[in-house]
């Protein structure tokens, strides 16, 4: 699935705070002081490994922000599978200004393409179901818009994105507001009909006053082995969406959608992918 780019002016911010971090208060002193003024060059940035790529369209701002004269040509789109060698995008212009800009933007391409790339390995295993890869709040701080855009990148699906998206009814709410059915009660005497409610259980007893109570439309199956996992499936019989969630590593993603869930939603997808090797060579 392709997904549009996000809009420039709402990434520029962002982009914007990496670059005055990395730049200082002065600037980059090194290129200054070793760059004769003028000098022009072309710079290429490769894939060092195979993955698949993000971030690519925040890497062209980030050069384009630092100088504006910069000519950027993109060799590849997010969400591309790509091989070590392949030149992803193509830099001409002021030596400087693409020196000053090179770790912002493999900074963020490498980052994302990570977590594309590791979504992609998940969403692998699901194949022959319709169970659907997606992530949680367990973001970088600050980054949770462009690391959410890489999973929709490695073709996997999005939760929801601040807390005022969705409701989302965790074993601590359930505890502090005395039960399921007292929590369930709450929001159907007081939530929107255009609000979607999701209720966490980690036991089928939990399933079943969910099911008697009503007022969900999702429930997050939290911890539960594949045997139980199968239970709750056949219990529900297509009556609620389900999400199975906690510990759900690659090794058991197969498994897990064999099952019949709808949805697999990992924090390891953003806080746990490693960094893709991407490296721009003059």
């Amino acid at each position: 699935m392709t997904h549009p780019p996000l809009p420039d002016l709402i990434l520029e911010p962002l982009i914007r705070a990496a670059l005055m971090e990395d730049l200082g208060t002065y600037g980059d002193i090194t290129t200054r002081t070793v760059i004769p003024a003028g000098t022009t060059y072309a710079a290429c940035l490769r894939a060092r490994e195979a993955g698949v790529v993000s971030g690519l369209q925040i890497a062209a701002i980030a050069f384009r922000l630092v100088d504006p004269a910069l000519t950027v040509t993109a060799h590849a789109a997010d969400g591309d599978r790509i091989e070590p060698g392949v030149t992803l995008m193509e830099i001409t212009g002021s030596a400087a200004s693409i020196l000053s800009a090179e770790r912002v933007a493999l900074n963020f391409a490498g980052r994302l393409s990570g977590i594309a790339t590791l979504t992609a390995a998940f969403v692998a295993e699901t194949k022959g179901t319709d169970t659907r890869i997606t992530c949680t709040r367990k973001t970088t701080p600050g980054l949770r818009l462009v690391e959410k855009q890489a999973v929709l990148h490695g073709g996997g699906f999005n939760h929801r994105s601040s807390l005022s998206d969705a409701i989302l009814i965790k074993d601590n709410h359930i505890a502090a507001a005395g039960g399921i059915r007292p929590v369930l009660r709450a929001v159907k005497a007081q939530a929107s009909h255009m609000i979607r409610t999701e209720i966490e259980v980690d036991r089928i007893d939990q399933l079943e006053e969910v099911l008697e109570e009503g007022g969900a439309d999702v429930v997050l199956l939290d911890n539960m082995d594949t045997p139980t996992l199968r239970e709750a499936v056949a219990l529900t019989n297509g009556r609620l969406i389900l999400e199975a969630s906690g510990n759900m590593t690659l090794e058991r993603i197969a498994e897990v959608s064999a099952t019949g869930v709808d949805y697999i939603s990992s924090g390891a997808l953003t806080h746990s992918a490693r960094t893709l090797d991407l490296g721009l060579d003059f």
